[in-house]
């Protein structure tokens, strides 16, 4: 059964109709990307399969839960439990370290501080940045704070990764070796991800690639 199955996902904004049936279905361990020109939905797409934003209509399930169904409090716990995030510009909060910014979506799970500590060091240390684990953002390089929060998106061991732009505030050295990361994330943990992207590179190296025009996905 597929992790991600829509149907007919519809959303408008006052006049303007953003999503105009969108129907998809993504496997377990899949790498999709979905690409497209700007304003054509991509990241109206991602937010509500994402669970940041409801669709006005449609059947959205992820991970055998049917999340437009839920209300806001089960939405955010399903949010925490069983989805993460990576976003172009890293969204780590200045005031904490690596490691507490790792750590923070599983104390709102309820894991103590030693197990998700334990949880955010094994993370960092397979990407390859335990070293800076008590360094505060403000002091990591662009592509250390992506990887610090691409271990963030980890940490609750989620169903689906959903990465908007994830290379694109990066060098292309360090954009390249995001891109294989997803891939090695892929082996590693079984890890299911979608990413919404402009870096045709990426874009290629996917499993499959999504192109949505006008709020549809093209056959």
């Amino acid at each position: 059964m597929p992790i991600i199955e829509a149907q007919n996902i519809r959303k408008s904004y006052g006049e303007l109709d953003v999503l105009k049936g969108i129907n998809l279905s993504i496997e377990a361990k899949e790498i999709v990307s979905i690409v497209g020109a700007s304003g054509a939905g991509k990241t109206t797409l991602l937010q509500i399969l994402g669970t940041l934003d409801r669709a006005d209509s449609g059947v959205l399930n992820i991970a055998n839960t049917d999340v437009l169904g839920l209300s806001d409090k089960a939405l955010s716990h399903f949010r925490n439990t069983s989805i993460g995030f990576v976003f172009q510009f890293h969204q780590l909060l200045p005031e904490f370290n690596a490691i507490e910014n790792v750590c923070l979506p599983a104390f709102i799970k309820g894991l103590s501080k030693s197990e998700a500590e334990a949880k955010a060091l094994d993370l960092l240390k397979f990407l390859g940045v335990d070293n800076r684990a008590h360094h505060k953002p403000g002091q990591l390089s662009g592509g250390e704070q992506q990887r610090v929060a691409v271990a963030r998106s980890l940490i609750n061991q989620p169903a689906v990764v959903f990465a908007d732009e994830p290379s694109g505030n990066l060098d292309s050295k360090n954009a390249e070796q995001l891109h294989q990361l997803f891939f090695d994330l892929r082996e590693a943990f079984d890890q299911t991800f979608v990413i919404v992207t402009h870096n045709g590179t990426l874009a290629e190296m996917a499993d499959r690639k999504l192109t949505i025009a006008d709020g549809v996905i093209e056959r």
